[in-house]
């Protein structure tokens, strides 16, 4: 288990920033951690970085436990701060030697020039960092948490300030690191977790409030579901009304309906024995997930 969270709590004051929460992340899965503003996503992270002490609870890295052995653990973690602090005077190789001799690295020219050709710096790489735009310098952070090729990769809004095409190479560089390194990362860009990740941890007000795979995501709750179906003869509106689980139906064009419903199968299956029941011909039924954004507003609000 390369991140396993337990019982996990976090308290400022009289506020549980972070309350009560449990989840692992194994080795190989690139998992998306949401949450509005204050959840508690970034607190979680510090916790499990060993930049944050908890109140109560564990959190282990690769088994290793983070508060036990914190230089432990932080060998083993890549970490992209929200806040991604740079030296600002140092020039980008200059800056990337200095994170890779804290880390003891060998061979510090050719990991210097393989992570600058990794995170798409090369352009850039002579400048001084206070010079760069913000998204080269979000990649300069990027590149400091994979230069000693970590197993944990702990990425807080990774892909902040950069435009769509940097955006997609930074999804490259994440979903290739993926596929033998621990990800988990936090982003308030619904569609870049759609595109990346398999699994997601949503979190509101300091507690999980899912954890599941995407598709299952969008296939279980109490979420409202869409389903389209047109039919090649005419058909009578409330015969679709009537059916289970069925909150609306609209006719938008001659036997062509929109049905509003809480369980989209069920409905399907219903329509599948009206046609038969009615004789009636099926001309297209297609029924449409629920978005990732629609599955996050429906749980944190």
């Amino acid at each position: 288990m390369s991140i396993e969270v337990k019982n996990l709590l976090k308290i400022y004051g009289e506020q549980k920033a972070v309350n009560d929460i449990s989840f692992k992340v194994n080795k190989g899965e690139i998992v998306g951690f949401l949450g509005p503003n204050g959840a508690g996503k970034s607190t979680t992270m510090k916790i499990i970085t060993g930049y944050l002490e908890q109140s109560a609870g564990s959190a282990s890295v690769c088994g290793v436990d983070v508060s036990k052995d914190p230089l432990a653990t932080k060998k083993k973690i890549g970490y992209l701060p929200e806040l991604n602090a740079l030296y600002y005077d140092m020039y980008v190789r200059e800056y990337l030697g200095f994170v890779a001799e804290v880390h003891q690295i060998k061979n510090l020219k050719q990991k210097i020039e393989s992570v600058i050709e990794t995170v798409g710096l090369k352009s850039e790489s002579r400048k001084k960092i206070g010079q760069l735009s913000k998204g080269y310098k979000q990649r300069v952070g990027l590149a400091a948490a994979l230069i000693h090729d970590p197993e944990v990769l702990i990425l807080d809004e990774p892909t902040s300030g950069l435009d769509p095409n940097q955006i997609i190479e930074i999804r490259e560089v994440i979903k290739n690191q993926g596929q033998n390194k621990t990800v988990l990362f936090s982003s308030h860009i619904l569609q870049e977790v759609e595109a990346m990740c398999d699994r997601v941890i949503i979190i509101n007000k300091g507690e999980i409030v899912a954890d599941d795979t995407l598709s299952n995501l969008q296939k279980t709750g109490d979420k409202q579901q869409s389903i389209t179906v047109e039919f090649k003869e005419p058909v009578q509106i409330e015969w679709l009304q009537k059916l289970q689980s069925v909150n609306s139906v609209k006719n938008i064009q001659y036997s062509m309906f929109n049905i509003q419903c809480s369980n989209a199968e069920a409905v399907k299956k219903q329509i599948l024995q009206l046609a038969i029941e009615k004789n009636l011909n099926i001309v297209s039924l297609q029924s449409a997930e629920q978005s990732l954004e629609e599955i996050f507003r429906t749980l944190t609000t």
